[in-house]
């Protein structure tokens, strides 16, 4: 009967049905094969992932110590504190204005705003990608004529009932083409991003931290050259004294052209060095104006009559080294400069699988100018497609192996940051407390010294000692003072040195609504504290850190 399949010839044979089964289950198991050989995230990591291919970033460990060497120390308080105008502790108001003015004028700090800006609308390109990433609108017209030797047309057909030789086409439309994020690619993009727009403005922070540090040591040298120079002149007027006492002795007939000639070698060396400290002066307050932006120029007024060396406070806060991984921009930098490598390794990986696509075009074409939005003019055409790089695994592959090994130079790179911050602060720190005890000493060594220098000269007056003793007294007061103004320098140069290595100062740009660039809140991330492993951590690879898969 009609549409009856009842004759066994239009049966399907069994044979011919088992063989395309098995060619089916055969093409489905050799995809999936295909799709899993060689890759490195399984399926339940893809889905635990957030089906995205490739390893989720965790935050690598770094060798911190548990406490400083001298936290035993009374001069030092290892409570937490804020840092962030650690220049107040000086109670200097030219140092504040100074500091002010550097973070509204350095130009280097400038040029670290403008790479957050970069770094922004990068992050908005790679956002962009999640969307078609081919939108593109056309529109033609075009007059044409065909050919009556051709096709139908040949031998006369251009005089068939209604054919038209020449005729004009008009065509407006637009088409697309949006490669589907199915393994992450685009997504882990975004993230990259992002962490690299951190990096940025750790960068901008760590920038704001070493200007400052910069601004505070330039005025300590500064403070310091000036200390030197009164020392210096004021020596220089005690021992002119000196010499016209040995001059007016002599003229006396008590005294020889030995102790003349000595006082005006005391005279001469002292007032030798005050030449060179004047420049050294200057020379300071130059790196100091192009720390405020500005050309070198006088700063006598910006400066002040103070010329004291800044005094430290008996008792600095200081912490505790964890302190380091939360506070240090560096720290931080590195930190988010491994996570943005990370993501690049699933970018990599997803070059592995099959790219799916969605493609269409949507336009209106017409002879008339005037049909071109008619219902009849709609043409168009949607699908998808996919392309995959079958012959080229082993070097995705190798691409892969490399963005995992650069992955590791951050993660190694991260822990010499934070080696490199501890040892700042330590450095730092023994640095402050043996210029304090340095100074202490020198100060008890000025007084007996200008006691010394006083006592020998009235002996000299009365006949009682002579110009070699007045001599020695005088130079050894030189050097005394000398070392006691660069010591006391030392002290200030190295609390601020500490407080730098300490990371404090960069949330100066959250506190100051003038701040040159408006920059996004920095965002608290817990750093894992880790133990380092036994023997030396950051030798083998293999004793790193792996990226997170689980």
């Amino acid at each position: 009967m009609f549409g009856s399949n009842s004759d066994p010839q239009h049966q399907p044979k069994p044979q011919l049905a088992r063989r395309v089964s098995l060619t089916v289950v055969t093409t489905t198991a050799a995809l999936l094969l295909a799709l899993t050989a060689g890759c490195r995230t399984g399926p339940m990591e893809y889905i635990h992932n957030g089906f995205k291919v490739g390893p989720n970033y965790a935050t690598p460990g770094a060798p911190v110590s548990e406490v400083w060497i001298d936290y035993r120390n009374s001069e030092l308080v290892t409570n937490q504190q804020a840092y962030w105008d650690w220049w107040r502790v000086f109670r200097d108001p030219q140092l504040e204005l100074l500091v002010q003015r550097a973070h509204q004028q350095n130009l280097t700090l400038r040029q670290a705003g403008f790479r957050i800006e970069e770094a922004r609308a990068r992050r908005a390109v790679a956002h962009g990608n999640l969307f078609p990433q081919s939108q593109t609108a056309f529109g033609s017209y075009r007059r044409q004529q065909i050919s009556t030797e051709t096709g139908i047309t040949a031998g006369g057909g251009g005089g068939l009932p209604g054919f038209e030789r020449a005729f004009d086409v008009w065509t407006a439309g637009g088409q697309f083409s949006w490669e589907l994020d199915f393994w992450g690619r685009f997504r882990r993009a975004v993230a990259a991003s992002d962490a690299e727009l951190d990096a940025t403005v750790e960068n901008y922070d760590d920038v704001l931290v070493v200007l400052i540090g910069d601004v505070a040591q330039t005025y300590v040298e500064i403070r310091v050259a000036q200390q030197r120079i009164r020392y210096a002149q004021a020596n220089v007027q005690s021992q002119v004294g000196s010499l016209n006492l040995a001059k007016i002795k002599k003229e006396e007939g008590a005294a020889s052209g030995l102790d003349v000639a000595q006082a005006v070698t005391n005279v001469s060396q002292t007032e030798a060095t005050i030449p060179q400290l004047q420049a050294q002066l200057r020379q300071a307050e130059n790196r100091l104006c192009i720390l405020m932006g500005m050309p070198p120029q006088d700063l006598s007024q910006l400066l002040g009559d103070q010329t004291l060396i800044p005094e430290a406070p008996p008792q600095i806060a200081i912490g505790v080294p964890a302190d380091l991984l939360r506070r240090r921009p560096d720290v931080r930098r590195a930190e988010r400069l491994a996570a943005a490598q990370s993501e690049r390794i699933g970018i990599t990986e997803s070059a592995m699988y099959p790219a799916f696509t969605l493609n269409g075009t949507l336009f209106v074409q017409a002879n008339e100018l005037q049909n071109l939005f008619t219902g009849g003019a709609v043409a168009g055409n949607v699908g998808p497609s996919f392309s995959w790089n079958l012959l080229n695994y082993g070097r995705i592959w190798n691409a892969q192996n490399a963005e995992e090994a650069l992955f590791m130079q951050r993660v190694t790179e991260y822990q010499t940051v934070v080696l490199n911050a501890n040892r700042e602060a330590e450095d730092a720190i023994i640095g402050f407390l043996r210029a304090q005890q340095q100074a202490r000493i020198l100060r008890v060594g000025v007084d007996a010294a200008v006691e010394s220098r006083d006592l020998i000269n009235e002996l000299y007056k009365g006949g009682r000692a002579d110009f070699g003793r007045v001599f020695v007294a005088e130079l050894f007061l030189v050097q005394q003072q000398d070392q006691l103004a660069l010591a006391e320098g030392a002290i200030a140069a190295n609390l601020v040195a500490l407080y730098r290595s300490l990371g404090g100062g960069w949330e100066l740009r959250m506190q100051d609504p003038q701040a040159p660039v408006m920059l996004p809140q920095p965002q608290n991330r817990p750093m894992e504290q880790l133990a380092p492993p036994a023997g030396n951590p950051l030798l083998l690879p293999e004793m790193l850190p792996q990226p997170d898969r689980n």
